[in-house]
């Protein structure tokens, strides 16, 4: 009887010790099996903004069968386009004037090969106007090419309008899209009964600037250059734990 005794305690805490590891496992296994459940989203944001720079390049240029003349005519008519940039209200700081450069342009066979004769030659001068006053740039790109009533080639580049806050913008922008995700993960979850749980991880997405009303989207980026009115656009992906 004695020895029944005491083969009966050794089985007694076995049988217990069995009971516990299964309920430590179970509740080990759920936590894991809980922490293991992730709602992943993609939140947005995106901004109306205006740009605050523009810039008007455009480039002066003369042809002549004597390379000096070429040069002097360049010379001689820069000043010109100067004074049309100061009547139409720019002032000197805001333009900036290049080197001339020049090269020859040889003359072509019948056959339309490249000879060694030089036909003449072509010099030209950059010239960059830059103003806070986009509106007034605008109206610059749309005149340039008149300067060809006072017997100038001036060639004018598209202009470009800037934003030059955008940094800034930036980041707040993805601050926004970030909470958005999070907005969107915690009503999926509430649907389903959940509740939102910690954020695992998070992924911006490249940030687009594009045209205003614009559906243009790059895998790298979108900074448009063309436009006054524009929209800046953030994506973040995230995925969060849900209780």
């Amino acid at each position: 009887m004695s020895e029944k005794n005491n083969l009966l305690i050794p089985l007694s805490v076995l049988s217990g010790a069995i009971v516990l590891s299964v309920i430590i496992f179970s509740f080990v296994w759920k936590s894991s099996k809980n922490a293991d459940q992730t709602i992943t989203v993609t939140g947005s944001a995106k901004k109306a903004i205006v740009s605050d720079l523009g810039i008007q390049r455009g480039t002066l240029q003369a042809a002549s069968f004597d390379r000096k003349s070429a040069y002097q005519m360049v010379a001689q008519q820069i000043p010109t386009v100067l004074k049309y940039l100061e009547e139409k209200g720019f002032t000197k700081d805001q333009v900036e004037v290049f080197g001339i450069t020049g090269y020859p342009v040889f003359e072509m066979s019948p056959q339309g090969y490249q000879t060694q004769k030089i036909s003449h030659y072509v010099y030209s001068q950059r010239f960059e106007v830059r103003s806070n006053d986009v509106q007034k740039i605008k109206e610059l790109s749309l005149s340039l090419g008149s300067l060809v009533e006072k017997g100038l080639d001036v060639q004018p580049d598209m202009p470009e309008y800037l934003f030059t806050k955008i940094d800034d913008l930036k980041i707040e922008i993805q601050a926004e899209a970030a909470k958005n995700a999070m907005e969107r993960a915690d009503k999926i979850a509430q649907a389903t009964g959940r509740s939102l749980g910690s954020l695992r991880n998070a992924r911006m997405g490249v940030i687009q600037i594009t045209p205003f009303n614009s559906t243009m989207v790059t895998d790298y980026g979108i900074n448009d250059v063309s436009s006054i009115d524009k929209e800046i656009t953030a994506v973040v992906s995230a995925s969060f734990e849900i209780d």
